[in-house]
């Protein structure tokens, strides 16, 4: 009896690892085929602003518009640099703001169950159509310190009984759609750098000295994202082995 049930172990195990093997496979082949690329970004035309840790009554969190720091036409630009080394990538056109307006819901087995929103607004809303994939960059969320919820760009002001720590973040993920069928080939979040932070989040991100009440309008911000945003992209494009030689 006990000999069966090992067998048993055994042949699901293996089965689980050759269904594991069969996707990559399935994955890398079709990331093979796809000659022609289009890039969509949509992350960066508000600034979230949160209080956490020790912040009393006065946490609710507030946002800010920073449309005009072009962060979105950052990503295209530099994700077109990295990725024309092994595609064709073609400008497209797209409604920006109904990118940006899809959430994930807070309840997290709606989103498992649910189909993934961006592939029919792919398929409806971008220009041109035809391509053989859209590499589409949206908002990620992530925890922050006491369990809060922090997405997209933002600055966090964390309060302790010692001191008080300024945070930058640029969460976001990418998603591989493949042009034809709409299928999602690949979804990834980008990881965190150096995290050697006091606050630690699971994205990129990074401490800086600035208040409050300057977050929305600080250039000396502004450089500091698009820094998280350009030293991160090489390196999630890379682990979704989209540059050539990752």
């Amino acid at each position: 009896m006990r000999g069966k049930i090992i067998l048993t172990l055994a042949c699901a195990i293996a089965s689980v690892a050759l269904g594991a093997a069969a996707a990559f496979e399935t994955r890398a082949s079709r990331l093979q085929a796809i000659k022609t690329v289009g890039i969509i970004s949509a992350i960066g035309e508000e600034i979230s602003l949160t209080r956490a840790g020790l912040t009393g009554l006065d946490n609710a969190a507030q946002t800010a518009s920073i449309g005009a720091w072009g962060l979105d036409e950052l990503i295209v630009q530099q994700a077109t640099k990295l990725l024309s080394g092994r595609f064709h990538v073609q400008p497209v056109s797209y409604r920006r703001a109904a990118f940006a307006a899809i959430r994930d819901s807070a309840v997290a087995p709606v989103n498992l169950l649910r189909s993934d929103p961006f592939k029919e607004l792919v398929r409806s809303d971008v220009t041109p159509q035809g391509l053989d994939a859209y590499i589409v960059f949206t908002r990620a969320r992530s925890k922050l310190g006491n369990g809060r919820n922090v997405e997209g760009v933002g600055f966090a002001e964390y309060r302790t009984l010692l001191a008080d720590y300024g945070l930058i973040h640029a969460l976001y993920e990418v998603r591989i759609i493949e042009g034809k069928s709409f299928d999602v080939i690949e979804k990834r979040a980008a990881a965190p750098l150096d995290n050697t932070g006091t606050v630690r989040i699971a994205g990129p991100s990074g401490p800086i000295e600035a208040t409050f009440e300057e977050a929305g309008s600080s250039e000396r911000l502004r450089a500091a994202i698009a820094n998280l945003i350009v030293r991160s992209l090489p390196l999630t494009l890379g682990d979704m082995h989209l540059i050539e030689g990752q």
